[in-house]
């Protein structure tokens, strides 16, 4: 997955190469004018007679040798090699067709998961229908008729035209609006888009637009039989009846989530918190935990729930540990994996990138891990808990619903053979411009991103049954860059500092 702070380093790069060549390219240009205006000068001259014989040399010579080297120029050739090097020494740094696809994946996510219009999306707002802003850049950005096609075209090939409809719907406006121009970016055209949403339409059962949208096709490109033959195809269909009405399309749920709309919702809601009312017997303090290491400087914790128990403990980092860690990880940061069963894989509902840290990484792990210990009163020793996992959300970057304990005795999480996830403290090294919460789907709130502080709750109850009230989520990050440090704890090793409740339902 590529970096988009990296990718933004790699166009700086080209950037500066492309200057050198429009000032190189500009030089070469005038003197190209200056020989052009000097040549027609003497054509336009009624006096400039070749039987003068300097100029019938001239001639002869700009014919043999000016114009040769003039249109196979060795300077043109130099200026363009230049800035193939350029584009060469960033070339490992340049996105893939994997990062381009989940760029757009990641548009359609935040489309889905914040309600956002398409058409509003094209234009730099993000904002849902009668709701103030989510987000409001300094800076308004459009997309463009072929941004937009990329997007559709990416839901097109995996056959998902709901998505597919609405982003190639708004690329159709724009290169209408356009048609005619040419930009030296676009690699798709109105044709393009036309023929792509025409069958999009054609197989969500609307075949009355899609024959609309394939006329319009053959107004630009008349020869092209394969769209005369679909027009063909779909005026039989509806004289036979067929798609003469469609059915609303349904969104697809390609991770068969079950708790989606809750999960939305939560993502959607204003710093994720329920009426005020509700609140009254939460709190805040300064709390030692009968710690020596807290005695000078108490943990400030924010009571969020008491069930699920849920702790938010502020400036649990400083800006210089938080910059340490993400420096530590960065170099080894992978896709991120997920349970399946009895192995780890790769999922489209989890997009991050991750790396694992080791105490003796840093003194600033050690102490960090000397500091969960004495909030928590946790044994963080090998094999009591897993080493410090950083986690990059980048672009659309999120985790869909999930516990963090195992359900399962065959998770990959045993195998440590330290039992399951008693707890969980989460590590906001960064803070985003909007969205990203962590959102408690059975419990109905959710916990906003705030820098520096740290998320601390209970996976297990006290009889070592999970807490299906933990069940919780990453929403996608609408802007910034979202980096957190997670650290779990293991339940052998915990049994006389949390131990069992005399009500075996606890």
């Amino acid at each position: 997955m590529l970096s988009v702070r990296g990718a933004l380093g790699a166009e700086r790069r080209l950037l500066r190469r492309l200057r050198s060549y429009l000032r190189d390219e500009s030089s070469r240009l005038r003197r190209l004018r200056r020989f052009y205006e000097k040549v027609q000068a003497l054509h336009q001259d009624p006096k400039a007679s070749v039987e003068n014989p300097l100029l019938a040399f001239s001639l002869i010579k700009r014919l043999h040798s000016d114009w040769p080297n003039v249109i196979y120029s060795d300077e043109v050739t130099r200026n363009t090699q230049a800035l193939h090097a350029g584009l060469e020494e960033v070339e490992q740094e340049l996105p893939g067709t994997e990062d381009l696809d989940g760029a757009a994946r990641a548009l359609m996510r935040l489309q889905d998961v914040y309600a956002l219009s398409v058409r509003g999306l094209a234009k730099g707002v993000f904002q849902r229908a009668g709701h103030p802003p989510l987000y409001s850049p300094g800076r308004r950005v459009s997309l463009s008729a072929d941004d937009c096609f990329h997007v559709g075209k990416v839901a097109y090939d995996t056959g998902d035209y709901y998505h597919s409809i609405a982003w190639l719907e708004e690329a159709v406006s724009l290169f209408r609006l356009s048609y005619g121009s040419w930009n030296l970016e676009d690699r798709s055209s109105l044709e393009d888009a036309l023929d792509h949403l025409a069958f999009s339409y054609f197989m969500a059962g609307n075949i009355s637009h899609a024959l609309s949208l394939s006329r319009e096709f053959l107004r630009y490109d008349p020869s092209n039989q394969r769209v005369s033959r679909n027009v063909a195809k779909y005026k039989k269909l509806l004289e036979m009846g067929t798609g003469a009405s469609a059915s609303p399309l349904q969104r697809p749920n390609s991770t068969r989530l079950q708790s989606r709309d809750a999960y939305e919702e939560l993502c959607q809601r204003p710093r994720g918190q329920p009426a005020p009312e509700r609140l009254l017997h939460l709190g805040c303090s300064y709390e030692t935990n009968s710690s020596p290491y807290l005695l000078l400087q108490p943990a400030k914790k924010e009571m969020v729930r008491i069930q699920p128990y849920v702790a938010l403990y502020h400036d649990f980092i400083t800006d210089a540990e938080a910059e340490t860690i993400k420096g530590l990880a960065g170099p080894w940061l992978q896709r991120s994996v997920v349970a399946s069963g009895e192995k780890q894989q790769k999922a489209e509902y989890r997009i991050s990138k991750s790396a694992w840290l080791k105490d003796t990484a840093d003194p600033v792990v050690r102490a960090l891990d000397q500091r969960i210990a004495a909030v928590t009163g946790l044994d963080l020793r090998p094999p009591y808990a897993e080493y410090l996992q950083v986690v990059n959300y980048g672009l659309g970057g999120h985790y869909e619903p999930h516990f963090d304990h195992a359900t399962s005795k065959k998770s990959p999480l045993y195998r440590m053979k330290s039992g399951n996830r008693i707890a969980t403290i989460m590590i906001y090294l960064s803070a985003v411009e909007a969205g990203g919460s962590t959102a408690f789907i059975y419990a109905n709130f959710s916990v906003p991103v705030v820098k520096n502080a740290a998320l601390f709750w209970w996976n297990l109850r006290r009889n070592g049954n999970g807490d299906g009230d933990t069940l919780h989520a990453g929403c996608p990050v609408l802007a910034g860059d979202k980096w957190v440090a997670n650290k779990w704890i293991h339940e052998h090793g915990q049994e006389f500092r949390r131990p069992c409740s005399a009500d075996p339902q606890d």
